[in-house]
């Protein structure tokens, strides 16, 4: 007997077809003598009608009655969910946020767990009770309900499932695993076994979908061992686990690109100490995150060009901040471009290999793509160049490293 989470993304319960469905491989593993657990996502594109709701009443609305709105499309899912489960002969019962409780701050609208207080969840476990739980959802201490921003159901099922101590969570979605790069762009991409928590964090940090980052964080804290696999077939999934349980690690894992980026250049600028200090102050203060980031300096050394990239989201917002600051930062002017791609390579080998980068570069060169922008982590290698290069990239990338599946 084994504890199971199984969380469902939207795609996996989009209408009562699919949650029949959902119910059907839950019962197989209650079936299998398993203690159940289920968290769910709201149907796909819900999520996103309530979101227009709320924005048609008000623009500057009250983050808290946000969060009362926008947490309603998992709350009908697991109570859809439940019953389909009771239909099937299961002990089923729906278990929202606040009742657990999943316990957050109050940063409604991306608010963060700070507890699970699951005895009596692992109570009903032990009884042989499936407990559907909405994902996304939590209880502020002031006892509002919270929810924790977009993605936020991957992180309700890994902390559940740390707070129950499950031998396992099942992340079922619309993919059948995780692949070494997009298989709709690389045709031979192949699916890994299995991948460490660092190699899945980075991966999710620069483009891939599969797992939102803060659950994979999570998963590695508490050691939660993850399987990321199809909710329309039974075949294995991607398991990702620490890197103790791989035995041989491959130099690369995986190719990954981010097209959610935008370049800013101020050209200029002058070459003295705490200039990058007043530069990016005022953009951190709007709360707006610099990603990557490269100075030249002039043959003269009085000035330099700063290019550094932010989310596409935030490209105007950023540029309007620092043109409001100009008079003090001191340059000749801003140049901003979407235009712009972030590949990446990424693999625990890199650690104990060297040439990686120059691998990574080569084969771009060899395709006459230019690098714009270069930044490198212990396990991640990540360059920027022109979007219209994206596919190009990636396939010459995944060749040169041998990913290719045989």
């Amino acid at each position: 007997m084994a504890r199971i989470v199984m969380k469902f993304g939207g795609t996996s319960v989009v209408n009562i077809e699919r949650i029949e469905a959902v119910a059907d491989k839950v019962k197989g593993e209650v079936d299998a003598g398993n203690q159940v657990g289920v968290v769910v996502s709201a149907m796909a594109g819900v999520t996103n009608q309530l979101v227009a709701y709320v924005d048609e009443i008000s623009t500057l609305y009250d983050a808290r009655e946000y969060d009362v709105v926008v947490s309603t499309g998992e709350q009908v899912t697991s109570g859809l969910l439940a019953l389909a489960l009771q239909k099937r002969g299961l002990d089923a019962r729906s278990c929202l946020g606040w009742q657990i409780p999943v316990e957050t701050d109050d940063a409604h609208g991306k608010a963060r767990i700070t507890a699970i207080r699951a005895d009596r969840v692992v109570e009903w476990m032990e009884k042989g009770k499936v407990v559907v739980v909405p994902g996304f959802q939590g209880v502020a201490p002031d006892g509002r309900v919270t929810t924790l921003g977009r993605g936020g159901s991957d992180t309700s099922a890994v902390a559940l499932a740390a707070a129950v101590e499950a031998d396992l969570c099942d992340i079922y979605t619309d993919v059948s695993g995780v692949y070494t790069s997009d298989p709709r762009i690389v045709a031979k991409a192949r699916k890994l076994d299995k991948i460490t928590y660092e190699e899945m964090l980075e991966m999710a940090s620069v483009g891939a979908k599969v797992l939102q980052t803060r659950s994979v964080e999570m998963a590695m804290k508490h050691e939660v061992r993850l399987q990321v696999r199809s909710s329309y077939s039974d075949e294995p999934g991607t398991l990702v686990v620490g890197e103790d349980e791989i035995v041989e690690q491959e130099l690369v894992s995986g190719i990954t690109c981010s097209r959610d980026e935008a370049k800013i250049t101020l050209t200029c600028v002058a070459d003295r100490p705490g200039v990058a200090a007043t530069i990016f102050g005022p953009l951190a203060d709007a709360a707006i995150n610099v990603d990557m980031i490269v100075q030249n300096v002039s043959a003269d050394g009085k000035s330099t060009d700063l290019t550094f990239t932010v989310a596409e989201a935030d490209r105007e917002k950023a540029v309007q901040t620092l043109k409001a600051e100009k008079s003090e930062l001191g340059f000749l002017e801003i140049l901003s471009d979407s235009d712009v791609v972030k590949v990446s390579v990424i693999g625990m080998g890199m650690r104990s290999h060297v040439g990686v980068a120059q691998k990574m570069f080569s084969a771009l060169a060899d395709k006459g793509i230019n690098i714009q922008v270069i930044s490198t982590s212990e396990i991640k290698v990540s360059v920027l160049i022109e979007e219209e290069y994206t596919e190009l990239a990636l396939r010459a990338l995944h060749h040169a490293y041998g990913l290719d599946a045989k």
